[in-house]
């Protein structure tokens, strides 16, 4: 395998980092409170210790500032960090009066620095534009210490502190702009699972329809010739006896056909790749003379009539078979005694074809809509699958009978 294109593991300190993350933001999101509070405490115990340890002598710019200011100005600078991620904007607004006492006393607590803190979480969770007075509010005790006390250069303060606003800042958009592609892509996936199960649940009703129609064009049509040779034979028993073993043989030649066609259908449904059967192709247009042949013997007369040549493919041709195979179905079980069938093929170029098919059968037709039926919905179906045309009715008057037209258009070139 390609070492460039080789799937590789994870390292396991990087794996490791990574569950680690995962349980960190995890347990934050279900105790919110609890994490808002370790952090605070952290950093308030940490201002208490700079206040009474007295390392904030080593930066202080006047070391007469009394103890009950600094205090609270330690507390004031630390403790709105509880509220940092809800309300960014109002801790960071509420610290800054603490920051210009801190700045104007010369105290120079180092708890004014966790406004950098305030910083990020308004670059993470706020509008940009709200950088702006971030900015100047952040930078203005820096000012009012330069003017005050006039240690170091204005370049020098202004220039650190406005390079520490930018960092704090950037780092908020880079994690803001990596949670963002993240969960753009968590939606992304969502979708497409979603859209794969719909088209998975499409393909099925549409196979699931496929099937139910080829099961019944194969039992409705055979079932129907069975029942025509099988009436015949019962009449013909008594006066020929030879008809009548025609009659048997033509119903046997029927059924095998009737399970042949069967055996390949669910074959085709079966999902065991080491069992593939012995397929047959779809019934075509070549077919057409054993369908008629079957019928005829079943006991229904049926005339062809052909205009032009067949140049269809084989999915034309399996539309153009089976609605002949179900209106002639159709003529067998309603079309009543003596009844006749006229089939009428006109081929033209480019695909294009119409079928007529008509009866002069007298019994009651139920062909049309019927609850439940699915012969005449069948042919439609594999009708539009073409964007063709597919009329069923009665003859008009005063013919009787039946007349089923199928029209197929030109193919589209791709």
């Amino acid at each position: 395998m390609d070492p460039v294109t080789e799937d590789r593991a994870p390292e396991p300190l990087t794996e490791y980092a990574h569950r680690l993350t995962r349980r960190v933001r995890a347990f934050d999101q279900r105790h919110p409170l609890l994490w808002d509070l370790h952090i605070t405490g952290f950093w308030v115990t940490a201002a208490l210790i700079d206040y009474v340890g007295g390392g904030w002598r080593h930066n202080a710019h006047n070391l007469d500032v009394p103890g009950w200011l600094l205090l609270p100005l330690s507390l004031a600078l630390a403790s709105p960090l509880l509220w940092r991620r809800t309300h960014p904007r109002a801790v960071l607004v509420a610290m800054a009066p603490f920051a210009l006492v801190n700045a104007w006393t010369g105290a120079a607590l180092q708890a004014a620095l966790l406004q950098l803190a305030v910083v990020y979480h308004i670059a993470l969770r706020r509008a940009l534009r709200n950088l702006w007075w971030v900015t100047v509010l952040v930078i203005a005790p820096v000012l009012v210490s330069a003017a005050r006390h006039g240690e170091g250069t204005w370049d020098q303060q202004v220039g650190s502190q406005l390079m520490s606003v930018t960092v704090a800042a950037l780092i908020g958009i880079t994690v803001r702009t990596r949670r963002n592609y993240t969960e753009a892509l968590e939606d992304r996936a969502r979708r497409l699972e979603t859209e794969r199960d719909q088209q998975a649940q499409l393909a099925t009703a549409a196979e699931r329809a496929r099937i139910a129609r080829e099961m019944h064009d194969i039992i409705g049509h055979n079932l129907s010739v069975i029942t025509g040779l099988a009436d015949g034979g019962r009449y013909a028993a008594a006066k020929s006896p030879e008809r009548a073993a025609q009659a048997l043989d033509a119903i046997a030649t029927t059924s095998r056909q009737a399970l042949t066609e069967l055996r390949r259908l669910l074959d085709v449904m079966r999902e065991d790749e080491h069992n593939q059967a012995d397929l047959t192709p779809q019934p075509g247009l070549t077919d057409l003379d054993h369908l008629l042949d079957g019928v005829r013997s079943a006991g229904l007369p049926v005339h062809t009539t052909t205009h032009g040549s067949p140049t269809l493919p084989p999915g034309r041709q399996l539309t153009v078979y089976r609605v002949i195979q179900e209106a002639l179905t159709n003529t067998l079980k309603h079309a009543g005694p003596d009844a006749t069938a006229q089939i009428e093929l006109s081929y033209e170029d480019k695909g294009a074809v119409t079928v007529t098919i008509t009866d002069t059968g007298t019994g009651s037709r139920t062909d049309g809509p019927v609850p439940g039926g699915r012969g005449l919905p069948g042919m439609r179906e594999r009708t539009a699958l073409y964007g063709g045309t597919l009329e069923a009715g009665p003859r008009p008057h005063p013919e009787q009978g039946w007349r089923v037209r199928l029209h197929l258009p030109e193919e589209n070139p791709q």
